[in-house]
C-alpha cells in the first residue's frame, strides 16, 4: 500500500486558561485518534496547532491581572501545553500564534493576497467600548439576528441562520465582556474580499461529496448572503498589517481570526525548520496528492470552510480577480472539515467563565488519560451535543472498559501464564476457534473503514463488540475446568493461544484511543519495545530566521514550549500482530481501575453533582 502525505490540522486553542474536557472532546481527541491510525496505516502524519494568543480577551484579562499580555499568553500557553501532552496527543507541531515564525507567514499571505487585489480597504462601522475606548471583536458583541430573529446572535454570524453578520447589524447588541451598549464608530479597514472569490469556493464545495452533512450543508448556505469581511482590527495585541503607511501604526493590527487559520501552515513550516529541513513543508502543503483533515468544533466551520480557503485561493490567485503566486506557492485546500458538536454539563456548554467547567489537568490526576480518551470515543459529541454526567462515566469506565476490555486481558493472560508461564502452541483449531478469529480479522477492515471517515463511534463499537465476543467465546470454552483435566491440556492451550490473539487483534483496534493501555497491554503480551509512542514537551528559542515589518514584534530569543515528538520508531501498525508460542508471559497487574459506583452521584470534590 503506497503511503499518502496527511495534514491533520488541528483547531488552535485559545489561550485564556487551561482546558476542560468540553476543549478536547471537539478537537483534542478525535484529531489524535485520526492521527495515530493513519500512522499505524503507513502514512506520513504532520498533525499541527498551537496556542491562539492574539485579539481583545487576553489583553482584558491582562489588565484584570495587573500583568503584561505577553506574560499572560506566556503562562495560558504552558497550561494547555501540560494538559495536551498529558492527554497523549500526538502533534508534530504543537506551536503558538506569537512567534516571529508565524507572524512572517501571515505577514506574507497578506501581501499574497493584498497584491493579488483580494485585500480590499474601506471606511467601516467600529464596535468600541463606551468605558475604555478598545475594539470590540465581533464574537464578543451579541443580539438578536436581523435576518432570523434568533436571540444570541453573535457579531459575525448567527448559529440559528447561520448567515454571516456585522456587529452593527445586531438589533439591540451588548457586549460580552462587561455588557454594555457599544459604540459605533467610523474607522478604516481591510477587508477580504469573499465575493471575488465566490464562484472558486462554490466550485470547490460542491466537490467535497463526503463531507458531514450538517458541515457541507453549512457551507454551501453561507454562499447565499457572502459580503467583504474586515480582517484587520483597531487593536494594540496582534501581527502588524504589512503596508506601507499601516505597519508602524500600533493601534492597527490584523484579525485574530485572519492569523490563527494560517497557523496550520505556519507551524507546519516551523516543524520543518526544527526537523532540520526546512523544506519539508512542501511535501504536505504544495503536493497535490497530500490530504488535509481540519478538526474544530461546529461554532468554527464558517471559518473553516470559507474564509482559509478563500484566502489560500486569493493567495493564489484563483479568483475572479485573478493575480500571480507567491512565495509559497499554491497551497492545498482542505480535504475535509471534520466538525464535532458540544460536550455539555448538565445541558450547558462547557464554559470558564461560567463555571461550568471540569478541567483536564483534574480529570488527567484522578483517572489518567485513556479513560477521558476511551468516553470521548463511545459517547463524546461526534454528531449531537452530548451530556457529560459523572453517573454515565462511571458507567462507561466501569461496565465496558474495565468488565469487557481489563477483564478480558486480565483473565487470559492469567490462565496461560498459570498454565504454560508462556503463550501456548495451538493444536487444531474448532469451528469455535475459526470463528471468533473471523471476526477480529474482519473487525480490522471494519474498524479502519470506520477511522479513515471519522465515524470514530462506530469504529471503537467494532473493536469492543470483539471485546464482548471474546468475553463470550472464553465463557463458553471454560479453560478453567479444561486445566482440571490433563487430558485436555492440548485444548487447553488451544483455547487460550486463541484468546491470546483475539486479545492481540483488539488491543491494535483500541491503540489510536487507549495509547496508554495499548502500551501495557503490549507488554502485558510479553512484548517489548515502545508500541505507541507518546508526545514530548520539548523547550525551544524563537530564533527561525525570518523578515518582518512593523512595531511590537516578538522579540527574538524568547523560549517556549512545544509538544513534537519521534512517533515513527513505534511499533503499532493497523494489521493482526501474530501471537508467538513461546514468549515468556507474567502474571499481570490489573489494567483498568473500577471506579467508586457513589462517584457517579457525588463526583469528585473538585467538580460536584450540583
Amino acid at each position: 500500500m503506497t503511503s499518502d502525505h496527511v495534514v491533520v490540522n488541528v483547531a488552535w486553542p485559545y489561550a485564556n486558561g487551561p482546558r476542560h474536557i468540553g476543549h478536547v472532546a471537539g478537537f483534542g481527541v478525535p484529531s489524535d485518534v485520526f492521527a495515530r491510525f493513519k500512522r499505524m496505516r503507513g502514512d506520513k502524519v504532520l498533525m499541527v496547532s498551537g496556542t491562539d494568543e492574539h485579539g481583545t480577551p487576553l489583553l482584558v484579562q491582562a489588565d484584570k491581572e495587573g500583568v503584561t499580555v505577553r506574560e499572560l499568553a506566556d503562562r495560558y500557553n504552558r497550561q494547555i501545553v501540560g494538559d495536551l501532552a498529558g492527554l497523549g496527543l500526538t502533534y508534530d507541531m504543537f506551536t503558538r500564534t506569537t512567534t516571529r515564525n508565524h507572524y512572517a507567514v501571515v505577514q506574507e499571505l497578506f501581501k499574497g493576497l493584498y497584491a493579488n487585489g483580494y485585500m480590499i480597504k474601506e471606511t467601516t462601522q467600529g464596535a468600541i467600548s463606551p468605558s475604555t475606548g478598545r475594539t470590540l471583536p465581533d464574537r464578543y458583541i451579541e443580539g438578536t439576528c436581523p435576518l432570523c430573529g434568533a436571540d444570541g446572535a453573535r457579531g459575525d454570524q448567527c448559529d440559528n441562520c447561520g448567515n454571516q453578520l456585522d456587529p452593527v447589524d445586531l438589533i439591540n447588541p451588548v457586549s460580552k465582556i462587561n455588557g454594555e451598549t457599544p459604540e459605533f464608530i467610523e474607522t478604516e479597514h481591510f477587508l477580504l474580499d469573499l465575493p471575488a472569490v465566490k464562484k472558486a469556493l462554490e466550485s470547490w464545495l460542491r466537490t467535497r461529496e463526503d463531507w458531514r452533512p450538517n458541515v457541507l450543508k453549512f457551507s454551501l448556505n453561507l454562499l447565499e448572503d457572502m459580503r467583504p469581511r474586515t480582517m484587520t482590527r483597531d487593536i494594540d495585541w496582534g501581527i502588524p498589517i504589512p503596508v506601507e503607511g499601516w505597519q508602524d501604526n500600533n493601534a492597527k493590527k490584523l484579525y485574530v481570526w485572519f492569523d490563527a487559520v494560517i497557523g496550520y501552515l505556519s507551524s507546519s513550516i516551523e516543524w520543518a525548520h526544527r526537523t532540520g529541513n526546512p523544506e519539508a513543508w512542501k511535501d504536505f502543503w504544495q503536493n497535490p496528492e497530500a490530504k488535509h483533515y481540519y478538526f474544530q468544533g461546529k461554532d468554527n466551520i464558517t471559518f473553516h470552510s470559507q474564509i482559509w480557503p478563500a484566502e489560500l485561493l486569493g493567495y493564489a490567485g484563483k479568483g475572479a480577480k485573478g493575480g500571480t503566486t507567491h512565495a509559497y506557492g499554491e497551497l492545498n485546500l482542505p480535504t475535509e472539515i471534520v466538525s464535532s458538536e458540544y460536550l455539555t454539563m448538565s445541558g450547558s456548554k462547557f464554559s470558564s467563565s461560567k463555571g461550568v467547567v471540569i478541567y483536564v489537568k483534574d480529570f488527567l490526576k484522578e483517572f489518567g488519560p485513556d479513560a477521558l480518551r476511551y468516553f470521548i470515543a463511545v459517547a463524546g459529541p461526534e454528531n449531537n451535543d452530548t451530556d457529560f454526567t459523572w453517573d454515565e462515566f462511571v458507567r462507561r469506565i466501569n461496565n465496558e472498559l474495565a468488565n469487557g476490555w481489563g477483564n478480558l486481558v486480565n483473565r487470559t493472560v492469567s490462565m496461560a501464564h498459570k498454565n504454560f508461564g508462556e503463550v501456548p502452541a495451538p493444536a487444531a483449531l474448532t469451528e469455535e476457534d475459526k470463528a471468533i478469529l473471523d471476526l477480529a480479522h474482519k473487525a480490522f477492515e471494519e474498524a479502519g473503514q470506520h477511522l479513515e471517515h471519522s465515524r470514530f463511534k462506530q469504529a471503537i463499537g467494532a473493536a469492543m463488540h470483539v471485546v464482548g465476543e471474546a468475553n463470550a467465546y472464553i465463557a463458553a470454552m471454560e479453560p478453567w475446568k479444561l486445566a482440571k483435566d490433563d487430558s485436555q491440556r492440548e485444548r487447553l492451550a488451544t483455547v487460550l493461544w486463541t484468546a491470546l490473539q483475539v486479545v492481540s487483534d483488539c488491543n491494535v483496534m483500541l491503540t489510536p484511543f487507549l495509547p496508554f493501555t495499548a502500551q501495557k497491554v503490549h507488554e502485558t503480551l510479553g512484548r517489548t519495545g515502545v508500541w505507541a509512542a507518546q508526545p514530548e514537551i520539548r523547550e525551544v528559542t524563537d530564533n527561525i530566521p525570518v523578515e518582518l515589518v512593523g512595531v511590537n514584534l516578538p522579540p527574538e530569543g524568547h523560549s517556549y514550549p512545544i509538544i513534537t515528538g519521534d512517533y515513527t520508531a513505534q511499533q503499532a501498525t493497523w494489521s493482526r500482530v501474530d501471537v508467538e508460542p513461546g514468549t515468556p508471559l507474567s502474571k499481570p497487574k490489573p489494567l483498568v481501575a473500577k471506579l467508586d459506583p457513589e462517584l457517579g452521584e457525588t463526583g469528585p470534590e473538585w467538580a460536584p453533582v450540583s
